[in-house]
């Protein structure tokens, strides 16, 4: 086998410094952005604008008590947080953020995201399952059921985009759109993939898994110290990856006018929409749980075979 070249490793390790960085400043970003939208004050005395209050809850995970459950099943309870860790890690690879840094160019790039992303549930239903707790157990199961769920609608909505593009290769798809971005023709298309990108990632108003007023935290509610705080960054680091895909396939990735570089673009798009997560939460109430489950099958199915259809005959018509 041949030894992996220093650009590409330099690629790899920049990738994983920089998801790994974001997934931390979203902590304090969500915060001070929350404040802003309900008016009121954030963090702002643990450094300049609160800035440290990431190192300070990092701290507070790490030397708080790592406590395990007498109850639990201590192999799968020490897992779970990890999978989700490693499932969302696993769907960066596949983000071309700029022309030639890319971790893996797959010509099935797509198929590889959904296939990652389905592993994010195990982590749900697994740490759920081994607490041994009612109310985990029970955050567990809707969890999984809205994962599952979504996931249908997300893998259709995207179909739209591989027909106009004729490819799976993320690359690709963002050089298709060099003459229109896919957001204009697949517009129902995009907001289907929104929807189930904040569903996928149990952000407000869909986080029914860890509905605090409801469940106490849901899945994780026998977790502390760090086993807690992989939860809560695969969760960031999940916002990170749907907003990445979200212009990748829908807002033309880093293409954009000459005066900035393609990276600058990907990143300046990229921050829009985990704004708009964010915002998301300090805006929308919960729906119920079954109402979370009628909308996606009654409403967002229905619409995505549609939008799935009359895409497929506009490509052929114009073949």
């Amino acid at each position: 086998m041949e030894a992996a070249s220093p650009s590409y490793l330099l690629i790899v390790g920049g990738v994983l410094f920089a998801v790994l960085n974001v997934a931390a400043g979203l902590i304090w970003m969500e915060r001070r952005m929350l404040a802003l939208w309900q008016d009121r004050y954030g963090p702002n005395r643990a450094g300049p604008f609160g800035l440290f209050i990431v190192l300070v809850d990092t701290i507070k995970l790490f030397f708080k008590e790592d406590w395990i459950p007498p109850f639990a099943d201590k192999p799968v309870f020490v897992l779970a947080p990890a999978i989700v860790v490693v499932s969302v890690l696993m769907g960066f690879v596949i983000i071309p953020f700029a022309p030639g840094v890319v971790v893996a160019d797959l010509n099935i790039g797509l198929l590889f995201f959904l296939a990652a992303s389905s592993m994010g549930a195990y982590s749900i239903i697994l740490g759920g399952w081994a607490s041994d707790n009612k109310y985990a157990l029970l955050g567990a199961m809707r969890g999984a059921a809205q994962m599952i769920s979504y996931e249908v609608f997300m893998g259709l909505a995207l179909m739209g985009v591989v027909l106009l593009s004729g490819s799976f290769n993320l690359r690709e798809i963002v050089e298709a759109q060099r003459g229109m971005w896919y957001v204009i023709p697949q517009f129902i298309g995009f907001v289907i993939f929104l929807i189930a990108g904040v569903a996928e990632t149990h952000r407000l108003p869909f986080d029914i898994p860890e509905a605090e007023s409801e469940l106490i935290a849901g899945f994780h509610s026998e977790y502390s110290g760090m086993k807690f705080g992989m939860f809560f960054i695969g969760e960031y680091m999940g916002i990170t990856l749907i907003s990445c895909l979200v212009v990748t396939l829908y807002f033309g990735g880093w293409l954009g006018p000459a005066f900035l570089p393609p990276m600058v673009w990907f990143v300046l798009k990229t921050f829009v929409f985990i704004s708009l997560f964010i915002l998301l939460r300090a805006s929308m109430p919960r729906p119920r749980y079954d109402q979370l489950m009628e909308y996606g099958w009654k409403i967002l199915l229905p619409l995505t075979l549609l939008n799935l259809m009359v895409t497929a005959a506009i490509v052929l018509i114009n073949k």
